[in-house]
């Protein structure tokens, strides 16, 4: 039944415009992943889009509970708050984390940052319009014919109408229908676009969250913009898998034809000040594209694709506390998109580990599997691992935690999986090392409980230890040590305490081979010398030489080495 015209958006605006764009995002989300062509045909938008909004209106849900027990209203500046810091802390991908800034930009007039608060018709055309415009600003190289297009035509249409309509429905309406008007032409503005015959998808997204404003505001939802079409196999050849210009990357380093860009997405939660920010973004426009850089307030949701996703974690950890860190490695979305088929269509099986290192993660990622690097001194929470099975795209998920103090972690987020209709098999391991080889013996072809059982066993069958140094003084199973001395951990207990780090790695070393072995893994951490994995290679030579040896960089992984013996 049709509302009375709203001329002020109020709390409860917020909280119903959330609760309706989620719905519609989740009804719309598959639509759009298929139309995903640009600036990576990895098939992601629509659920991007959809978590994004999901942590948005989890944010204010939880504000209106935490009000209600308290016996006060929240106010639209509280509400508009929540939604724009849920939607930071939760946004997803390129197109979640430009539709994290457009919410914000918007909460940023409705809170009256800088300005007195404006809930009115006028503050909705100034919400839209700072939207818009902090988009813009927020990515690195805005190129038109994508979200950021259709969201300034929504911004230009309020403001053509501003002498006219005195009610947010009204407001809300116009800016709709001149999105859904952009959206239609975004197909001949990219050229992926053109040859996939599609619109843009985070455009799409857009202007079903939009929609969903409209039926707020007035209690009418207006008519749907046309359901996208299938993309053209012509989407998948040349550089519609990798982008010639990113959709935030115009001015990228140009690409010969068949080069598929870089091979990472990097996101992350940064706490920093501004100026730290405004190197990062000189730093990581330098290594990848696709940069987009949202937030203030000390916290920033940063977004990009690089080929060293090390790089960039790092550049993270220069400008100040990275977390919430993932890494997404484009192979399979590629794959997909180069066979002309589906674009992404749901896997059936699938790998989710946690990391400590950049190192780490880009092996895991080159083996096939979805990485979650634990931000430095900490460790991924459930909903982070949840997060992580969902991305994966797949039916069946094997989680590997890597930590024994993760257990109970990866246990919760694999049972919420589970109660979304996604089989999880979860694998004790409590070394990255015990990861390594059960991701080494994964076969996703074979039937999933026969590549547990098989997984399993090859974790368990690979005794681990580290080599750190101690930062405090303390009691161990070998002794007091200081700070400072050189720890060697062996299954989880110090086995040696020591003050030359090459020494203890040998003994830890010799004593893990003790026992047999045919296969030794070192992971060694940047801070590491550059001569310890050659010393510990030749030792192995010498003294067992039936013992292969195989050595990665797993990068700021805190522990100096890792060993594993198969």
């Amino acid at each position: 039944m049709p509302q009375v015209p709203q001329t002020f958006f109020d709390a409860l605006a917020v909280r119903t415009w959330c609760g309706l764009a989620l719905r519609a995002l989740g009804r719309a989300r598959e639509e759009i992943d298929a139309i995903n062509v640009y600036p990576v045909a990895d098939g992601d938008t629509g659920t991007n889009m959809y978590l994004t909004v999901e942590s948005a209106a989890a944010e204010v849900e939880a504000l209106f509970a935490a009000r209600a027990g308290s016996g006060s209203a929240p106010t639209p500046a509280d509400a508009a708050r929540a939604m724009a810091h849920g939607a930071l802390i939760g946004a997803r991908g390129n197109s979640g984390t430009i539709l994290a800034q457009l919410l914000r930009g918007m909460a940023q007039v409705l809170t009256g940052v800088g300005d007195a608060p404006r809930v009115d018709a006028e503050g909705l055309r100034q919400a839209l319009r700072h939207a818009a415009d902090s988009a813009r600003r927020a990515v690195a190289h805005p190129v038109e014919g994508t979200v950021l297009s259709v969201a300034t035509a929504a911004a230009d249409a309020a403001d053509a109408d501003a002498d006219g309509a005195t009610d947010c429905g009204a407001v809300a309406r116009a800016a709709y229908d001149a999105a859904r008007a952009a959206l239609a032409e975004t197909t001949g503005r990219l050229a992926a676009l053109e040859r996939a015959g599609v619109v843009d998808a985070g455009g799409h997204g857009l202007v079903v969250v939009l929609a969903a404003l409209v039926e707020t505001l007035t209690g009418e939802a207006p008519e749907p913009a046309p359901a996208p079409a299938a993309p053209a196999r012509a989407a998948a050849d040349d550089d519609a898998a990798g982008p010639d210009a990113c959709a935030t990357g115009e001015g990228a380093p140009e690409r010969d034809a068949g080069d598929d860009g870089p091979a990472y997405e990097v996101l992350y939660l940064l706490e920093a000040d501004d100026e730290a920010v405004k190197r990062l973004r000189e730093r990581l426009d330098e290594l990848g594209d696709c940069l987009v850089v949202v937030g203030g307030d000390g916290l920033w949701n940063v977004h990009v694709h690089v080929d060293d996703a090390g790089a960039a974690v790092e550049a993270g950890i220069e400008a100040g506390r990275p977390h919430r860190i993932r890494i997404t490695h484009f192979g399979a979305a590629d794959a997909h998109a180069a066979g002309g088929g589906p674009l992404r269509e749901r896997a059936q099986r699938a790998v989710v580990a946690v990391v400590t290192g950049a190192g780490l993660a880009e092996l895991y990622t080159e083996g096939g599997a979805t990485a979650v690097l634990a931000p430095p001194g900490g460790q991924p929470g459930h909903e982070e691992l949840l997060d992580a099975v969902r991305r994966a795209h797949a039916r069946e998920v094997v989680l590997l935690p890597n930590d024994a103090e993760l257990r109970r972690e990866a246990a919760a987020a694999a049972e919420q999986a589970r109660a979304e209709g996604i089989r999880v098999a979860l694998i004790p391991t409590r070394s990255a090392v015990q990861g390594i080889a059960a991701l080494a013996v994964h076969q996703p072809e074979r039937r999933f409980d026969e590549d547990v059982v098989a997984m399993t066993s090859a974790a368990g069958a690979t005794r681990y230890a580290e080599v750190a140094v101690a930062e405090r003084q303390s009691w161990t199973t070998a002794g007091i040590c200081q700070a400072g001395d050189v720890l060697g951990l062996v299954d989880g207990d110090v086995a040696v305490i020591g003050a030359d780090l090459a020494d203890v790695a040998a003994t830890v070393l010799d004593r893990m081979l003790a026992a047999g072995g045919e296969l030794v893994t070192l992971v060694v951490a940047d801070e590491a010398p550059d001569a310890l994995a050659d010393h510990l290679e030749g030792r192995v030579r010498e003294s067992h030489l039936a013992v292969d040896t195989v050595v990665y960089r797993g990068g700021r992984q805190g522990a100096l080495l890792l060993i594993g013996v198969e």
